[in-house]
């Protein structure tokens, strides 16, 4: 039975990719390929794991103008690193905003929210639990 368009893997599970040994990641390349897929998604964004492994995520995020992540929280540390672009980074009770270079660490179920004000790209770790 074949999926239908909208639930097929543009890439390989995380399992198949981190099989291998770790490699260098290019990170613009990275973004330019998740920038060329067909479809950003319903909020104007895409994404791809990095590493995964144990408690311990590493995903790039690309956002288009004017697109957003909604509010949401994880239960483990979050780093949000901006390598282009300018967001907007709302946590708790504060708005933060992000250039490139610019980082923000979030302590565990701290409640958050991004939105690009102009094309983005930021690489995000979660470190959940101990």
């Amino acid at each position: 039975m074949m999926e239908d368009a909208e639930n097929q893997r543009l890439r390989p599970h995380p399992e198949v990719r981190f099989a291998e040994p770790p490699a260098p990641v290019d990170l613009h390349a990275l973004a330019a390929s998740l920038r060329a897929e067909p479809n950003s998604g319903e909020r104007g964004h895409r994404q791809e794991t990095i590493f995964k492994h144990g408690n311990v995520t590493i995903a790039l995020f690309v956002f288009d103008q004017f697109s957003h992540l909604p509010e949401h929280t994880a239960q483990g540390v979050v780093t949000m690193q901006v390598l282009k672009g300018w967001m907007i980074i709302s946590a708790g009770t504060a708005e933060h905003e992000l250039r490139a270079g610019q980082m923000l660490v979030l302590d565990s179920g701290v409640r958050h929210a991004l939105k690009a004000e102009e094309e983005s790209e930021v690489l995000v770790s979660v470190h959940l639990g101990s």
